[in-house]
């Protein structure tokens, strides 16, 4: 499958490396052609099944099914709305966690999510999901948490969109679950805030999960 990720970042870079791992293409957007053209070079290594992964300017036309936004919350808003009707029909996938400016609290209303504001700026049609928010990505980049593979929750209103981005996980080798509508993002975003203060107090920062065991 062919799949956009929006923006560089290290979540971008862990992420797009899931991807190409299960034999799927990736194009990275970003403002800082230099910077994209690396992290293609480092991704190429970990390429499986043919899988091509190639870099895009900021602006260029979203043509893939599948969008995964790594931008920064606040920013991400007029990102999505600059990309309008291009989005329409399309699986845009947010992994944001919306803490404030002291990481001490969530910076969106109580009663909303990241992801639900981002479906309500999103134009009619596109299928809107929350993941990734609770998984690092030195995490990602090391494919195991405590010899298991890594929770990834799924949130949203699309059964047909949580089952493509399950599959694309599954191919990385890490464990898609779904954690039910869109609207648990609220949890998974509080899971997400939780798992950020918690890091001083871990013997490995940035390096946990949460994983279910039975």
């Amino acid at each position: 499958m062919n799949v956009t990720i929006l923006g560089t970042g290290n979540m971008a870079k862990a992420i797009a490396g899931l991807m190409v791992a299960g034999g799927n293409n990736v194009t990275l957007v970003s403002r800082d052609p230099e910077k994209a053209e690396s992290t293609v070079k480092a991704l190429a290594a970990r390429a499986k099944k043919g899988s091509v992964v190639k870099a895009a300017p900021t602006g260029s036309p979203l043509v893939d099914p599948v969008v995964i936004n790594t931008v920064w919350y606040p920013a991400s808003l007029d990102v999505i709305r600059q990309y309008g009707a291009q989005l329409a029909g399309k699986i845009l996938v947010d992994i944001t966690n919306p803490v404030n400016a002291t990481f001490d609290d969530l910076a969106t209303r109580p009663g909303t999510s990241a992801a639900e504001e981002l479906a309500k700026v999103a134009p009619q049609g596109t299928h809107v999901l929350k993941a990734f928010n609770t998984t690092f990505a030195g995490l990602l980049n090391q494919g195991h948490v405590a010899n298991h593979s890594i929770d990834v929750f799924i949130a949203g209103d699309d059964e047909n969109a949580k089952a493509t981005l399950a599959r694309l996980i599954e191919e990385g080798g890490q464990h898609p679950v779904d954690a039910g509508p869109l609207k648990r993002a609220r949890q998974l975003e509080g899971l997400g805030l939780l798992s950020i203060t918690l890091q001083s107090k871990m013997e490995k920062p940035w390096m946990n999960g949460v994983k279910i065991l039975s």
